[in-house]
């Protein structure tokens, strides 16, 4: 494949990146590109690859997830290029952004994973964040890896539901 189209796609990753405060998952930026046709899974997969080689984005992994933000220099190569995104692809990209910003802020602020303590219990981390603030971050000890990755895995759909009960009954 021609460099010309990657570079193309590197920079669509990049203009997301930057226009949000928060990380996306690979799962969010792939659902734009691939809705849109702009390329297949696989050469997203080389791009965001070469994206995070070229320390132009960062990586975060928890759990299963795999969390991207922009890095300094990404900013930077973004500012030099951004004029070879068509007004179009940035207007799709804004559009997106837009319409579904308040579900994209969510699941990447949603985060939970577990893991074996040496005392042979497991710790469940969940965390809600939001922008730089972090309203939970709970560790939980429970007795069997199955509960734990029960839990961490319900974390996304009652975190709201937690955190406005323990406000209720601090108050």
């Amino acid at each position: 494949m021609s460099s010309e189209p990657l570079t193309l796609y590197k920079l669509i990753v990049l203009y997301m990146l930057n226009k949000v405060n928060f990380p996306l998952t690979n799962a969010q930026i792939s659902e734009f590109i691939l809705d849109k046709e702009y390329t297949n899974y696989f050469t997203l997969q080389q791009v965001i690859g070469e994206l995070a080689e070229g320390d132009l984005i960062s990586l975060k992994t928890v759990g299963n997830t795999s969390y991207y933000h922009i890095t300094p220099q990404g900013e930077e190569t973004l500012g030099f290029f951004q004029n070879r995104i068509s007004n179009l692809i940035k207007e799709d990209i804004n559009t997106y952004l837009l319409e579904n910003k308040y579900e994209l802020k969510n699941e990447a602020g949603i985060l939970s994973d577990y893991y074996k303590s040496t005392t042979g219990c497991y710790i469940v981390h969940c965390q809600m964040k939001d922008g730089k603030n972090t309203p939970i971050d709970l560790n939980l000890s429970v007795p069997t890896e199955k509960l734990a990755q029960h839990m961490s895995n319900n974390w996304k759909n009652v975190s709201d539901d937690i955190y406005a009960y323990i406000i209720q009954k601090l108050q």
